[in-house]
């Protein structure tokens, strides 16, 4: 069974808390489910959508094609400068009717709900759960819109956009409702749903000194990433999003608000850390620990490059085995990627370091390389470190040449920056993404000749890329047991990291004359893609994938997402109408 029938299945076998009783079927006998659309006689009326406008004060949109301009005029200026503008997360971030990643080819194409309620508060959601449940709507959740597997819209649904829901509160000693007697106060920060972390990171770190373990791209919504479980640049050193998370606010399918924790529901607490978006409820509010700042956070970009294939194959070993004597602790974090170029390119992070102390970790490292014959260093590894109040500063950070680029509408924030690391998956177009958390034992040096061959196999059709800070091996003990009670993938304890395949093109849109897929050479990678990740996980058959970075092809995603407990567990949540926590509430798949 394929990802979205089995949505579709739990969702049939909830819907008694959504609206309507479930058809009857015969043993053996796929469940026929259906979302009503506004072909449909049963589409809500104008009276209707009315009601639903004043009930929210107003604040109910009517969502317009948003490449209207395009199709009207695609060699236009106004169409020219509309995808200018989606080079940019923030204008993408604040219009309901786009998402952060165009598409993905023969999966889903960004298309916009029908309407869109602009939560102010956890009322307006309780009224937008209840209208799509009353009348049988798609109902899709925005936050920060990044999902790469299309969650973030559907047509002909009803959008609940949290984007306006964006207070955050600092706490110096917070306890979870209902467990004063078994959890000491703790510094900790209530984040309302549609925030984004750069909002987060300026209120926590910049001005309050302090670290909360949140996402590396400063656009990503906070209530999508502690669902998806929320690895940051330095999980290494401060675990999973989803570990810190103290409290949550949910608004369940029959429109019930919740305060879950480790006292109140804590079936569901567990549930929302890391067991999809959407799945559960609409997160509201969320509290998460804060923790002490390390001294400095600080990162290093270079790029090596081979000769020949032998010696790129040595060079493959050598940063292996490099990282696995010198780099595989919580000081260090992020991604070394191997390329078809016979290159390695270096984009690391560090906390808890000095820039001398980081560049001395290095040096034997380059010193060794230098004197290898048929590698070069083409960009020699060059180190920034801050004091780590500054890591997030907008201010600090637009000082140094080349770091993060601005938001340049007229009038943003001066504090609206990202990096111009992640520019490339601004409104990117997916060809093909796959994932697998390879195990910490392939690190020993009997077992690193497989993986080294393994990563020299798959890097002749397609580039691969070690994320380290998405594997929990090498990590903190106590985040490392903080994570077991999540309802991550286990193999996320054990992994050393998280490697990534993937490829895409620009923003593109069916229909857009100079502005589609380019469909042929989509698939070419995609199948590209595929061959250098089956060539790869021959050193880790069975591996678990990131859910929020994975392949939306799997077939085998249910146990590559979560384990066979978490998969009985949400199987029995899913066969209950206890509350409307018990179904999906998101009709994306529908």
């Amino acid at each position: 069974m394929d990802r979205r029938t089995f949505l579709k299945a739990a969702a049939v076998s909830g819907l008694a808390s959504l609206g309507g009783a479930a058809p009857s079927v015969t043993a053996g006998e796929a469940m026929p489910f259906a979302r009503v659309r506004p072909r449909d006689p049963a589409w809500p009326s104008q009276a209707r959508w009315n009601s639903l406008f004043n009930a929210v004060g107003g604040r109910l949109v009517k969502l317009d094609d948003p490449l209207a301009a395009c199709r009207a005029a695609p060699e236009g200026a106004a169409c020219e400068a509309y995808f200018k503008e989606m080079r940019n997360p923030y204008f993408i971030s604040e219009n309901p009717a786009l998402t952060e990643t165009s598409g993905w080819v023969d999966a889903w194409n960004s298309a916009p709900s029908a309407y869109a309620v602009k939560a102010q508060s956890t009322a307006d959601v309780v009224v937008a759960v209840n209208f799509a449940r009353e009348n049988n709507l798609r109902l899709v959740i925005k936050g920060g819109g990044h999902s790469y597997q299309g969650t973030s819209d559907a047509p002909d649904s009803l959008l609940i956009w949290t984007r306006e829901m964006s207070g955050i509160t600092l706490h110096d000693a917070f306890v979870p409702d209902g467990c004063d007697a078994t959890h000491a106060p703790q510094p900790a920060v209530t984040v309302e749903a549609g925030a984004r972390w750069l909002a987060v990171y300026d209120a926590v770190t910049t001005r309050g000194g302090r670290y909360v373990q949140g996402g590396g791209c400063t656009t990503v919504g906070v209530a999508g990433f502690i669902h998806g479980g929320g690895f940051g640049s330095f999980s290494k050193k401060y675990g999973l999003g989803a570990a810190g998370l103290l409290q949550a606010e949910i608004v369940t399918a029959d429109g019930t608000v919740l305060i879950v924790n480790a006292c109140n529901h804590p079936d569901l607490f567990w549930a929302i850390k890391g067991g999809g978006g959407g799945a559960f409820g609409v997160l509201t509010k969320l509290t998460l620990r804060t923790r002490e700042l390390p001294t400095t956070f600080g990162a290093a970009f270079g790029t090596i490059k081979a000769a020949s294939d032998t010696a790129f194959r040595g060079l493959i070993d050598k940063t292996l085995s490099f990282y696995a004597d010198k780099l595989f602790n919580p000081y260090w974090g992020e991604q070394i990627a191997f390329g078809k170029d016979n290159s390695v390119h270096v984009a690391m992070v560090f906390q808890g370091l000095g820039q001398a102390e980081a560049e001395s970790v290095w040096a034997p490292f380059a010193s060794a390389l230098a004197s290898t014959k048929e590698i070069s260093i083409e960009r020699p590894i060059a180190f920034f470190a801050a004091p780590a109040q500054h890591f997030w500063d907008a201010d600090y950070l637009r000082k140094v040449p080349g770091l993060i680029v601005q938001d340049d509408r007229p009038a943003a924030p001066l504090g609206n920056f990202f990096y111009v690391g992640d520019s490339g998956q601004v409104g990117f177009f997916i060809h093909g993404y796959k994932s697998a958390w390879l195990p910490a034992s392939l690190l020993q040096e009997s077992e690193r000749q497989k993986l080294t061959d393994a990563v020299f196999a798959a890097s002749r059709h397609w580039p691969v890329a070690f994320h380290f800070n998405k594997g929990l091996a090498g990590a903190a003990p106590e985040e490392i047991d903080a994570a077991r009670d999540t309802a991550m993938n286990p193999a996320v304890l054990e992994a050393f990291a998280l490697v990534i395949i993937a490829g895409h093109g620009p923003p593109a849109f069916l229909g857009i004359r100079g502005h589609e897929p380019d469909l042929p050479r989509a698939r070419a990678a995609a199948q590209a893609i595929g061959r250098a990740f089956e060539l790869l996980v021959t050193v880790a058959p069975g591996a678990g994938a990131y859910l929020s970075e994975a392949d939306f092809f799997d077939p085998n995603w249910k146990t590559r997402y979560w384990d066979q407990i978490s998969i009985a567990w949400l199987r029995s949540r899913s066969a209950t109408t206890r509350t409307g926590s018990s179904s999906p509430i998101t009709a994306s798949a529908a």
